[in-house]
């Protein structure tokens, strides 16, 4: 069962999010916030799995938040706002996927379990948008090898670890372990972030 935290300062949205994934099988929210700092109370009292996060809220607003929450809870930003620079600093701050609220049911939900699964989602008409505007820097001394750059390629094209390892002809449990071992030597907190450098190396460009 996926634990949810919901933290937005209206309640209509609240409602209508609990809603949905309270009906999706494997998923339960457990505690919802109306602003940041109670945010941070209930993932204390709670420990939710998955916390999904709106931007603008009173006090601590959605983006210092998660900046605290992700290095223990899967943070998703759910939020009206799909500015460039609230993408960027989410999924700098460690967020694991960014949804905008009218995405849908079926996006939220599979959001909550990307996101819970250690894999990322992000809203269609703001990745490609994100990636075509990530400006390629000159490649510092690649700290990869072969096999790793061939797992950052596939990641940056959107796949998951299971597909990622049809892919190689490995299995997805050897994805994990690559994957970890990349975020390391990246010194970045999640899948998004290897994307994000595959993109501005020039190791995956985005297609029109």
């Amino acid at each position: 069962m996926i634990r949810v935290l919901i933290a937005d300062d209206q309640e209509a949205v609240r409602f209508s999010f609990r809603t949905i994934l309270n009906a999706a099988p494997g998923m339960r929210v457990v505690a919802e916030a109306e602003n940041g700092t109670r945010a941070l109370e209930l993932a204390d009292e709670y420990k939710p799995d998955v916390a999904l996060v709106d931007i603008r809220m009173p006090g601590l607003d959605g983006l210092e938040l998660t900046k605290v929450l992700s290095p223990t809870i899967k943070v998703v930003v759910v939020t009206t706002y799909d500015l460039d620079a609230y993408v960027h600093t989410a999924l700098r701050n460690g967020a694991c996927g960014f949804l905008l609220k009218h995405s849908g049911a079926a996006l939220l939900a599979a959001a909550v379990r990307a996101a819970a699964a250690g894999d990322a989602l992000i809203s269609p008409e703001i990745t490609v948008r994100l990636l075509r505007e990530l400006s390629p820097r000159t490649a510092d001394a690649n700290p990869l090898t072969d096999r790793e750059l061939d797992i950052v390629a596939l990641v940056a094209d959107g796949k998951t670890n299971a597909e990622i390892g049809a892919d190689l002809y490995i299995t997805a449990g050897t994805v994990k372990t690559h994957l970890a071992h990349i975020q390391q030597k990246l010194d970045v907190p999640n899948r998004v972030g290897i994307a994000a450098w595959a993109w501005e190396t020039g190791h995956r460009r985005p297609t029109r």
